[in-house]
């Protein structure tokens, strides 16, 4: 699900047409949609141990799954939902568009978290990973019926706290990680802005909600 097109409510600053480009390919690379897969890569990047009774082949499958489930479908839901015009733009410009997609991308993260309760083969973070993220579509389907939250802000508060909750879980410090976070959550922020299709309270409640879903997810998950 994309964030298009500035809409009248925003104040419009004409961007040089560089960083216009530079924004969007950083809103495409870093699209919410994309951010489980990344968790996932991530955790199997940086702790290994939790994965040790997974063999390589299984291990691919379910990184295979994570995208399945997290991305393309919901993905491809709002590509079939412009086709049959459902919905007017695959971009979702408008909080009508979002409504549709909002619940569909709800259930599949969802059945996310149901099956990851009984996972004994993988990192117990990512229980109240996928809780939190279910709990995002909901806020945000809320929300939306009074502005246009950034989904794509919503994904980089989810990003940037669980990755700091993981750390203070396992009881280790991964600076580096800590700040390539927090900088690819300020790029995609700023991204937004600079293509006009948000304004600031949007951009600051849809990372604040991303923050404290996972946060609730620590809470009631775990």
């Amino acid at each position: 699900m994309s964030e298009a097109t500035p809409t009248a409510d925003y104040s419009y600053i004409n961007q040089p047409q560089a960083l216009k480009i530079i924004a969007k390919i950083v809103s495409y690379i870093l699209h919410p949609l994309f951010i489980p897969t990344y968790v996932f890569l991530w955790l199997v990047k940086r702790f290994p141990i939790n994965f040790d009774d997974i063999t390589q082949q299984g291990l691919l499958f379910k990184e295979i799954s994570v995208f399945i489930n997290a991305t393309f479908f919901p993905a491809f839901a709002v590509f079939l939902l412009w086709r049959l015009k459902f919905i007017e733009s695959i971009y979702l410009r408008t909080q009508k568009d979002r409504i549709t997609p909002y619940i569909i991308t709800m259930i599949f993260y969802w059945w996310m978290w149901y099956l990851s309760r009984g996972f004994t083969d993988q990192p117990i973070v990512l229980k109240f990973f996928y809780f939190g993220i279910f709990l995002t579509t909901v806020f945000g389907l809320l929300i939306n019926n009074f502005i246009k939250i950034s989904m794509h802000a919503i994904g980089a508060g989810t990003f940037l706290a669980f990755i700091i909750l993981t750390c203070l879980m396992y009881h280790t410090f991964l600076g580096t990680d800590i700040m390539i976070a927090t900088f690819l959550a300020g790029l995609i922020c700023t991204a937004r802005l600079m293509l006009n299709h948000h304004s600031t309270a949007e951009i600051y409640t849809g990372f604040i909600v991303g923050v404290i879903c996972q946060l609730l997810g620590v809470w009631i998950a775990l």
